[in-house]
C-alpha cells in the first residue's frame, strides 16, 4: 500500500494542532502516511498564492492526497494548497468561508451543521488521546476551569461541590489541576488533606495525558469542554461540575446532549444516587472520522 501522503496546517493554537494531530495519527494507525506539518503564511500573501495557483513553501513536498486544518488562519491556505498541488482539503471545526470550498467538513454537532455530503457532523472536537486499558477505579481528576465567554465563575459553590465529591468517595486517590482561566484565589481556600492539588503552571504538554490515562472518574468544570471530551475518549467516567452559566450557547447545548445520552453525568444528577456512570460504548471521534476517510477516499 502506497504512504498517504498529508499536509497539515497549524497555526500555532495547542488546541487547534491537538485536533489535527488526533486526526492524523488515527489515519497513520490505519494506513502508511507520510506527513509534512505548514505553517500558514500571513492573509494577504495566501490570497496572492491562491490567485497565482502557487504554493511556495511546498515545492519541495510530494503531492498531498489529504490536506489537513484547524483555525481560522488555515482556511484560506487549505484552499490556496489544494489549488497548487492537489488533494482533498479537510476542515476541522465549522470553518468561516463556505463550506462548500472544502471536500470535508469535520463539524462539531453542537454548532448544528446543516446535512450536506462534505460534512460530517462529530461529537465534540477531535483529539489525540486515545481509550486507555491501564484505568484505575481509585484515582480520580478534579479538572478546574474558569470564567469563559459561557460560563461564570462561583468558587464557593465549587468548593462545595468538590467536598461532597470527595467525602462520597474516601477510597479514591484524588488529584486536582487548575487552567489558565482559574481565579488565582481559588487555591487560596482550605483544601482537603487527601487531595493532590497540581496547579497548571506545575504541569506539562504530556501531564494531564497521562494522568487521564489512569484515572478512572474525571469531574470537568462545565466550561472546559475539550477536557470533557478527552476524559471521555480515554473511558473515564466523566461527572460535569456545575458553573453559572451566561446564557445558552453550543457549549451548553453540547454537554446537556452527552448527558441525555448517557455519556457524562451533571454533579446535580449525581448527587440523588452517586454514582458515575462509564461510557456506553469506546468514544473516539478522531478513528471514527479517519475511518471515514480512509473508506471513501483511499485507494
Amino acid at each position: 500500500m502506497q504512504p498517504l501522503v498529508i499536509w497539515r496546517f497549524c497555526d500555532g493554537k495547542a488546541g487547534h494542532d491537538h485536533q489535527s494531530q488526533g486526526l492524523l495519527e488515527a489515519l497513520a494507525r490505519l494506513q502508511p502516511v507520510i506527513s509534512f506539518t505548514l505553517n500558514p503564511l500571513p492573509l494577504g500573501q495566501t490570497l496572492l498564492n491562491l490567485i497565482r495557483g502557487d504554493w511556495p513553501d511546498g515545492r519541495t513536498l510530494p503531492n498531498p492526497a489529504l490536506l489537513l486544518g484547524a483555525g481560522h488562519r488555515t482556511h484560506l491556505a487549505l484552499l490556496a494548497a489544494r489549488r497548487c498541488r492537489g488533494g482533498k482539503a479537510i476542515v476541522l471545526m465549522r470553518p468561516t468561508l463556505p463550506l462548500n470550498l472544502f471536500d470535508l467538513c469535520l463539524i462539531p454537532d453542537h454548532d448544528a451543521p446543516p446535512s450536506r455530503p462534505n460534512i460530517l457532523p462529530t461529537r465534540g472536537a477531535l483529539n489525540h488521546l486515545q481509550p486507555s486499558a491501564m484505568l484505575e477505579p481509585d484515582r480520580g481528576l478534579l479538572l478546574i476551569g474558569g470564567p469563559s465567554a459561557h460560563f461564570g465563575w462561583d468558587s464557593a459553590k465549587l468548593h462545595q461541590h468538590i467536598a461532597a465529591i470527595l467525602s462520597a468517595n474516601p477510597a479514591i486517590r484524588w488529584t486536582l489541576t487548575t487552567s489558565r482561566r482559574t481565579p488565582p484565589d481559588f487555591l487560596d481556600a482550605p483544601m482537603d488533606p487527601r487531595l493532590t492539588v497540581v496547579p497548571v503552571a506545575s504541569t506539562g504538554p504530556d501531564w494531564l495525558p497521562e494522568q487521564l490515562a489512569h484515572a478512572g472518574q474525571a469531574w470537568v468544570t462545565a466550561d472546559s469542554v475539550s477536557m470533557v471530551y478527552e476524559a471521555l475518549t480515554v473511558g473515564a467516567a466523566v461527572g460535569i461540575l456545575d458553573m453559572p452559566q451566561q446564557r445558552p450557547s453550543r457549549v451548553s447545548r453540547g454537554l446537556a446532549q452527552l448527558a441525555d445520552q448517557g455519556w457524562v453525568t451533571p454533579f446535580a444528577d449525581w448527587r440523588q444516587h452517586q454514582t458515575l456512570r462509564r461510557p456506553p460504548q469506546t468514544f473516539n471521534e478522531a478513528e471514527r472520522c479517519a475511518r471515514w476517510i480512509v473508506d471513501r477516499w483511499s485507494a
